[in-house]
């Protein structure tokens, strides 16, 4: 636990630097104006499936009959924002691995560990592959785990998904320049408990007014850190 705190700790300290904050806003900004956009323009269709998904959970049968009716309007704009608020987050987190990765990895790495080899383990068509897997499952979480929000245990279903996105989307984007495949391998495996709680840890921080706000570059942050630390003590132990 200490190693991912340490990882969370240098994560804060480097958010605020200059290089940073631009970094921080875009990929928030670009995924509000995009669902925005896609929101306004595709409205009809999006309530068209949010009503399928509740007709199939069957509860628009009972909202049809609840008065008054502004109660059951605002479950239905309430159900449309717990939906929008996770396209959102999850869009920038896309981003953030995508495009804002690599400049994030030339900042920690240069600074903290200058003296690591890079053996660029990982290849596009493998972050392709990994970001395409972490999306699906993500998916699917959220689409099986529906009938829960019925019972009231579906409020733990944004914390698991948020916990499986990040561990998986931004642990191989981190070491991939750095590590051999062979040493991601043995990573992945060895810290495989290490980077589940991080991807916790860095997923509760989504739910968090303000901090949410930064939560994509933090997380990016924090398993970079997490990883190159991790990636050293590898190298040294097996000099």
């Amino acid at each position: 636990m200490t190693q991912i705190f340490d990882a969370i700790v240098c994560a804060f300290r480097d958010l605020f630097q200059f290089k940073v904050l631009w970094i921080v806003i875009w990929p928030m900004l670009a995924s509000v104006l995009l669902w925005m956009v896609l929101g306004v323009v595709f409205w009809d269709t999006f309530s068209g499936w949010i009503t399928s998904g509740l007709t199939y959970i069957g509860v628009q049968e009972w909202l049809e009959g609840l008065e008054p009716r502004w109660v059951a309007n605002g479950i239905q704009i309430i159900t449309h924002f717990i939906l929008f608020v996770p396209l959102v987050f999850t869009t920038a987190l896309l981003i953030t691995a995508f495009f804002a990765m690599p400049a994030l990895i030339r900042l920690v790495a240069d600074r903290d560990y200058p003296q690591l080899k890079r053996e660029n383990g990982g290849s596009n068509i493998g972050n392709l592959l990994n970001a395409a897997l972490a999306i699906g499952v993500f998916i699917a979480i959220w689409v099986l785990s529906l009938p829960f929000w019925l019972i009231g245990i579906g409020v733990i279903v944004p914390f698991v998904a948020a916990t499986y996105l990040n561990q998986r989307l931004f642990r191989f984007d981190a070491v991939a320049e750095h590590a051999s495949s062979e040493e991601m391998k043995s990573m992945f495996s060895t810290y495989q408990s290490s980077w589940w709680g991080l991807g916790l840890l860095t997923g509760l921080l989504q739910f968090v007014p303000i901090l949410n706000l930064f939560a994509p570059v933090l997380t990016a942050l924090a398993f970079i850190h997490f990883g190159l630390a991790r990636l050293t003590s590898l190298r040294k132990v097996s000099e």
